[in-house]
Protein backbone atom coordinates (compact mmCIF):
# COMPACT_ATOMS: atom_id res chain seq x y z
CA UNK A 1 0.00 0.00 0.00
CA UNK A 2 1.46 3.35 -1.32
CA UNK A 3 0.89 7.40 -0.42
CA UNK A 4 -0.69 7.35 -3.91
CA UNK A 5 -3.01 4.24 -3.45
CA UNK A 6 -4.74 4.14 -0.07
CA UNK A 7 -7.53 1.98 0.92
CA UNK A 8 -10.73 2.92 -0.27
CA UNK A 9 -12.18 3.63 3.43
CA UNK A 10 -9.45 6.52 4.02
CA UNK A 11 -10.26 7.70 0.37
CA UNK A 12 -14.42 7.92 1.61
CA UNK A 13 -13.53 9.33 5.03
CA UNK A 14 -11.09 11.57 3.60
CA UNK A 15 -12.96 13.18 0.48
CA UNK A 16 -15.78 13.59 2.92
CA UNK A 17 -14.25 15.75 5.44
CA UNK A 18 -12.52 17.60 2.47
CA UNK A 19 -15.74 18.42 1.01
CA UNK A 20 -17.34 19.85 4.54
CA UNK A 21 -14.21 22.16 4.92
CA UNK A 22 -15.02 23.39 1.21
CA UNK A 23 -18.26 24.13 2.38
CA UNK A 24 -17.52 26.17 5.18
CA UNK A 25 -14.80 27.87 3.58
CA UNK A 26 -16.84 28.83 0.33
CA UNK A 27 -20.78 29.45 1.43
CA UNK A 28 -21.84 32.82 0.74
CA UNK A 29 -20.47 32.28 -2.52
CA UNK A 30 -22.86 29.35 -3.37
CA UNK A 31 -25.75 31.23 -1.37
CA UNK A 32 -24.95 34.41 -3.87
CA UNK A 33 -24.67 32.29 -7.06
CA UNK A 34 -27.87 30.57 -6.35
CA UNK A 35 -29.63 33.80 -5.43
CA UNK A 36 -28.20 35.04 -8.61
CA UNK A 37 -29.40 32.04 -10.13
CA UNK A 38 -33.32 32.23 -9.66
CA UNK A 39 -33.35 36.26 -10.16
CA UNK A 40 -35.90 36.89 -12.54
CA UNK A 41 -37.51 34.09 -12.39
CA UNK A 42 -41.38 33.80 -12.72
CA UNK A 43 -41.15 37.07 -14.33
CA UNK A 44 -41.80 37.99 -18.27
CA UNK A 45 -39.25 39.26 -20.07
CA UNK A 46 -41.15 43.22 -19.84
CA UNK A 47 -41.90 42.49 -16.78
CA UNK A 48 -39.64 43.35 -13.65
CA UNK A 49 -36.89 45.33 -14.78
CA UNK A 50 -35.81 46.04 -10.92
CA UNK A 51 -32.52 44.46 -10.63
CA UNK A 52 -32.05 42.81 -6.86
CA UNK A 53 -28.16 41.35 -6.99
CA UNK A 54 -25.89 42.92 -9.04
CA UNK A 55 -22.42 41.19 -9.14
CA UNK A 56 -20.76 38.38 -6.57
CA UNK A 57 -20.30 41.00 -3.76
CA UNK A 58 -22.90 43.49 -4.36
CA UNK A 59 -25.34 40.30 -3.69
CA UNK A 60 -23.24 39.23 -0.50
CA UNK A 61 -23.37 42.76 0.71
CA UNK A 62 -27.25 42.97 -0.24
CA UNK A 63 -27.63 39.93 1.50
CA UNK A 64 -26.06 41.20 4.51
CA UNK A 65 -27.35 44.26 4.70
CA UNK A 66 -31.13 43.25 4.17
CA UNK A 67 -30.86 40.06 5.57
CA UNK A 68 -27.93 39.81 8.20
CA UNK A 69 -24.71 38.21 7.76
CA UNK A 70 -26.35 34.97 9.46
CA UNK A 71 -28.40 34.50 5.63
CA UNK A 72 -25.15 33.74 3.65
CA UNK A 73 -24.75 30.31 5.59
CA UNK A 74 -28.61 29.68 5.17
CA UNK A 75 -28.92 25.92 4.33
CA UNK A 76 -25.54 25.42 5.52
CA UNK A 77 -25.89 21.79 7.36
CA UNK A 78 -27.90 20.67 4.96
CA UNK A 79 -24.81 21.50 2.95
CA UNK A 80 -22.54 19.80 5.33
CA UNK A 81 -25.17 16.67 5.57
CA UNK A 82 -24.78 16.68 2.11
CA UNK A 83 -21.02 17.06 1.94
CA UNK A 84 -20.57 14.05 4.12
CA UNK A 85 -22.50 11.77 1.91
CA UNK A 86 -21.69 13.35 -1.43
CA UNK A 87 -18.63 14.05 -1.23
CA UNK A 88 -18.05 10.42 -0.06
CA UNK A 89 -19.12 8.86 -2.52
CA UNK A 90 -18.58 10.96 -5.78
CA UNK A 91 -14.96 11.66 -4.95
CA UNK A 92 -13.89 8.82 -2.63
CA UNK A 93 -14.74 5.99 -4.40
CA UNK A 94 -13.50 7.55 -8.04
CA UNK A 95 -10.00 5.72 -7.83
CA UNK A 96 -12.20 2.54 -7.05
CA UNK A 97 -13.79 2.65 -10.02
CA UNK A 98 -11.20 3.43 -12.09
CA UNK A 99 -9.59 0.61 -11.15
CA UNK A 100 -12.54 -1.71 -11.56
CA UNK A 101 -13.06 -0.43 -15.35
CA UNK A 102 -9.61 -0.28 -16.40
CA UNK A 103 -9.14 -4.11 -15.33
CA UNK A 104 -5.75 -5.51 -15.61
CA UNK A 105 -4.21 -2.38 -17.29
CA UNK A 106 -1.82 -0.17 -16.19
CA UNK A 107 -2.88 2.88 -17.04
CA UNK A 108 -6.67 4.18 -17.36
CA UNK A 109 -7.41 5.85 -20.09
CA UNK A 110 -9.30 8.85 -20.67
CA UNK A 111 -12.90 7.03 -21.41
CA UNK A 112 -12.73 4.74 -18.71
CA UNK A 113 -11.76 8.40 -16.16
CA UNK A 114 -14.69 9.97 -17.72
CA UNK A 115 -16.57 6.62 -16.83
CA UNK A 116 -15.39 6.38 -13.67
CA UNK A 117 -16.64 10.30 -13.17
CA UNK A 118 -20.08 9.29 -14.58
CA UNK A 119 -20.44 6.17 -12.55
CA UNK A 120 -19.44 7.92 -9.08
CA UNK A 121 -21.13 11.45 -9.78
CA UNK A 122 -24.65 9.32 -10.28
CA UNK A 123 -24.35 7.02 -7.59
CA UNK A 124 -24.05 10.63 -4.95
CA UNK A 125 -26.97 12.08 -6.22
CA UNK A 126 -29.13 8.48 -5.24
CA UNK A 127 -27.80 9.19 -1.51
CA UNK A 128 -27.51 13.05 -1.06
CA UNK A 129 -30.60 14.63 -3.37
CA UNK A 130 -32.62 15.20 0.00
CA UNK A 131 -29.83 17.36 1.60
CA UNK A 132 -29.41 19.02 -1.66
CA UNK A 133 -33.00 20.04 -2.33
CA UNK A 134 -33.18 21.14 1.44
CA UNK A 135 -29.88 23.16 0.88
CA UNK A 136 -30.94 25.11 -2.38
CA UNK A 137 -34.37 25.79 -0.52
CA UNK A 138 -32.45 27.42 2.71
CA UNK A 139 -29.91 29.14 0.43
CA UNK A 140 -32.99 31.09 -1.90
CA UNK A 141 -35.05 31.72 1.00
CA UNK A 142 -35.05 35.63 1.68
CA UNK A 143 -35.07 36.24 5.70
CA UNK A 144 -36.10 40.18 6.21
CA UNK A 145 -34.14 41.85 9.33
CA UNK A 146 -37.29 43.43 10.20
CA UNK A 147 -39.71 40.19 9.69
CA UNK A 148 -39.99 36.11 9.04
CA UNK A 149 -41.94 36.84 6.46
CA UNK A 150 -40.88 35.39 3.14
CA UNK A 151 -39.36 32.14 5.39
CA UNK A 152 -40.67 29.02 3.96
CA UNK A 153 -38.27 27.34 6.07
CA UNK A 154 -36.83 27.88 10.25
CA UNK A 155 -34.87 24.76 10.50
CA UNK A 156 -33.64 21.96 8.70
CA UNK A 157 -35.71 19.39 10.43
CA UNK A 158 -38.49 21.60 9.89
CA UNK A 159 -37.78 21.98 5.91
CA UNK A 160 -37.55 17.77 5.94
CA UNK A 161 -40.67 17.58 7.78
CA UNK A 162 -42.39 20.59 5.72
CA UNK A 163 -40.86 19.20 1.81
CA UNK A 164 -42.71 15.40 2.55
CA UNK A 165 -46.02 16.28 4.41
CA UNK A 166 -46.61 19.05 1.47
CA UNK A 167 -44.70 17.58 -1.50
CA UNK A 168 -44.61 13.72 -0.42
CA UNK A 169 -41.46 11.65 -0.42
CA UNK A 170 -41.39 13.05 -4.38
CA UNK A 171 -40.51 16.18 -3.32
CA UNK A 172 -37.18 15.10 -1.07
CA UNK A 173 -36.01 13.99 -5.12
CA UNK A 174 -36.96 16.90 -6.62
CA UNK A 175 -34.58 17.79 -9.77
CA UNK A 176 -32.89 14.19 -9.39
CA UNK A 177 -32.11 13.83 -13.31
CA UNK A 178 -31.41 17.21 -13.38
CA UNK A 179 -28.77 16.27 -10.55
CA UNK A 180 -27.69 12.87 -12.08
CA UNK A 181 -26.63 15.04 -15.47
CA UNK A 182 -24.86 18.04 -13.75
CA UNK A 183 -23.03 15.72 -10.84
CA UNK A 184 -22.31 13.54 -14.09
CA UNK A 185 -20.49 15.98 -16.09
CA UNK A 186 -19.13 18.01 -13.03
CA UNK A 187 -17.68 14.92 -11.81
CA UNK A 188 -16.14 14.54 -14.96
CA UNK A 189 -14.98 17.59 -15.67
CA UNK A 190 -13.50 18.22 -11.88
CA UNK A 191 -11.44 14.75 -11.25
CA UNK A 192 -11.39 14.09 -14.86
CA UNK A 193 -9.28 17.32 -15.16
CA UNK A 194 -7.17 17.34 -11.69
CA UNK A 195 -6.56 13.92 -12.45
CA UNK A 196 -5.20 14.01 -15.69
CA UNK A 197 -3.34 17.76 -15.15
CA UNK A 198 -1.85 16.22 -11.53
CA UNK A 199 -0.59 13.00 -13.44
CA UNK A 200 0.88 15.01 -16.47
CA UNK A 201 2.64 16.92 -14.19
CA UNK A 202 4.24 14.56 -11.86
CA UNK A 203 4.77 12.28 -15.22
CA UNK A 204 6.75 15.34 -16.84
CA UNK A 205 8.98 15.28 -13.08
CA UNK A 206 7.41 19.80 -13.71
CA UNK A 207 6.85 19.23 -10.00
CA UNK A 208 6.52 16.82 -7.08
CA UNK A 209 3.13 15.75 -5.41
CA UNK A 210 2.99 17.99 -2.90
CA UNK A 211 0.76 21.57 -1.76
CA UNK A 212 1.59 23.50 -5.32
CA UNK A 213 0.94 20.87 -7.94
CA UNK A 214 -2.42 19.91 -5.99
CA UNK A 215 -3.25 23.53 -6.33
CA UNK A 216 -2.23 23.81 -10.12
CA UNK A 217 -4.73 20.70 -10.56
CA UNK A 218 -7.77 22.33 -8.51
CA UNK A 219 -7.45 25.35 -10.44
CA UNK A 220 -7.67 24.06 -13.57
CA UNK A 221 -10.23 21.29 -12.31
CA UNK A 222 -12.52 24.88 -11.27
CA UNK A 223 -12.45 26.37 -14.46
CA UNK A 224 -13.09 23.43 -16.39
CA UNK A 225 -16.12 22.79 -14.40
CA UNK A 226 -17.77 26.14 -14.26
CA UNK A 227 -17.73 26.57 -17.75
CA UNK A 228 -19.41 22.82 -18.61
CA UNK A 229 -21.70 22.65 -15.54
CA UNK A 230 -23.38 26.21 -15.37
CA UNK A 231 -25.89 25.86 -17.58
CA UNK A 232 -27.10 22.48 -15.86
CA UNK A 233 -26.41 24.03 -12.77
CA UNK A 234 -28.93 27.03 -13.37
CA UNK A 235 -31.84 24.84 -14.30
CA UNK A 236 -30.96 22.07 -11.05
CA UNK A 237 -31.23 24.98 -9.08
CA UNK A 238 -34.69 27.05 -10.57
CA UNK A 239 -36.28 23.57 -10.89
CA UNK A 240 -35.34 22.47 -7.35
CA UNK A 241 -36.39 25.61 -5.61
CA UNK A 242 -39.79 26.09 -7.43
CA UNK A 243 -43.51 25.40 -5.70
CA UNK A 244 -45.23 22.12 -6.97
CA UNK A 245 -47.04 22.95 -10.42
CA UNK A 246 -44.48 25.61 -11.60
CA UNK A 247 -42.75 23.82 -14.26
CA UNK A 248 -43.75 20.44 -16.05
CA UNK A 249 -40.21 18.95 -15.12
CA UNK A 250 -36.71 19.84 -15.60
CA UNK A 251 -36.84 20.11 -19.89
CA UNK A 252 -39.99 22.57 -19.20
CA UNK A 253 -37.82 24.58 -17.09
CA UNK A 254 -34.71 24.70 -19.56
CA UNK A 255 -37.51 25.87 -21.93
CA UNK A 256 -38.79 28.56 -20.16
CA UNK A 257 -36.05 29.88 -19.23
CA UNK A 258 -34.70 30.05 -22.48
CA UNK A 259 -38.40 31.79 -23.68
CA UNK A 260 -38.70 34.45 -20.97
CA UNK A 261 -35.05 35.11 -20.34
CA UNK A 262 -32.94 34.17 -23.24
CA UNK A 263 -29.70 31.93 -24.21
CA UNK A 264 -27.86 34.05 -21.13
CA UNK A 265 -30.26 32.70 -18.68
CA UNK A 266 -28.59 29.49 -18.06
CA UNK A 267 -25.25 31.43 -17.03
CA UNK A 268 -26.92 33.75 -14.41
CA UNK A 269 -24.60 33.47 -11.75
CA UNK A 270 -21.30 32.20 -13.96
CA UNK A 271 -18.96 34.73 -11.74
CA UNK A 272 -20.28 33.07 -8.44
CA UNK A 273 -19.93 29.69 -9.91
CA UNK A 274 -16.15 30.31 -10.91
CA UNK A 275 -15.13 31.94 -7.94
CA UNK A 276 -17.16 29.37 -5.71
CA UNK A 277 -16.08 26.14 -7.92
CA UNK A 278 -12.36 27.66 -7.91
CA UNK A 279 -12.22 28.23 -4.51
CA UNK A 280 -13.74 24.98 -3.66
CA UNK A 281 -11.87 22.68 -5.66
CA UNK A 282 -8.71 24.27 -4.50
CA UNK A 283 -9.49 24.25 -0.38
CA UNK A 284 -11.32 20.89 -1.88
CA UNK A 285 -8.65 19.16 -2.92
CA UNK A 286 -6.06 20.79 -0.81
CA UNK A 287 -7.81 19.52 2.37
CA UNK A 288 -8.47 15.99 0.51
CA UNK A 289 -4.75 15.23 -0.16
CA UNK A 290 -3.58 16.03 3.46
CA UNK A 291 -6.64 14.29 5.11
CA UNK A 292 -6.01 11.41 2.70
CA UNK A 293 -1.63 11.15 4.46
CA UNK A 294 -3.20 12.06 7.69
CA UNK A 295 -6.03 9.09 7.52
CA UNK A 296 -3.50 6.67 5.87
CA UNK A 297 -0.64 7.26 8.55
CA UNK A 298 -3.16 6.86 11.75
CA UNK A 299 -4.52 3.53 9.55
CA UNK A 300 -1.10 2.51 9.31
CA UNK A 301 -0.19 3.17 13.03
CA UNK A 302 -3.20 1.10 14.09
CA UNK A 303 -1.90 -1.81 12.06
CA UNK A 304 1.24 -1.67 13.68
CA UNK A 305 -0.04 -1.37 17.36
CA UNK A 306 -3.06 -4.45 16.11
CA UNK A 307 0.52 -6.52 14.95
CA UNK A 308 2.00 -6.36 18.59
CA UNK A 309 -0.39 -7.15 20.65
Amino acid sequence: MTDSNPPAAVRVFAAGSAGCVADLVTFPLDTAKVRLQIQGEGRTSLEGQTVKYRGVFGTIVTIVRTEGPRSLYNGLVAGLQRQMTFASVRIGLYDSMKQLYAGSADNAGLGTRLLAGCTTGAMAVAFAQPTDVVKVRFQAQVRLLESATGKRYSSTTQAYRTIVRDEGLRGLWKGALPNIIRNATVNCSELVTYDVIKELLLKNHLMTDNMPCHFIAAFSAGLCTTVVASPVDVVKTRYMNSVPGQYGGALNCAATMLIKEGPTAFYKGFMPSFLRLLSWNIVMFVSYEQFKRGFLRLHRNKVCVLHTL
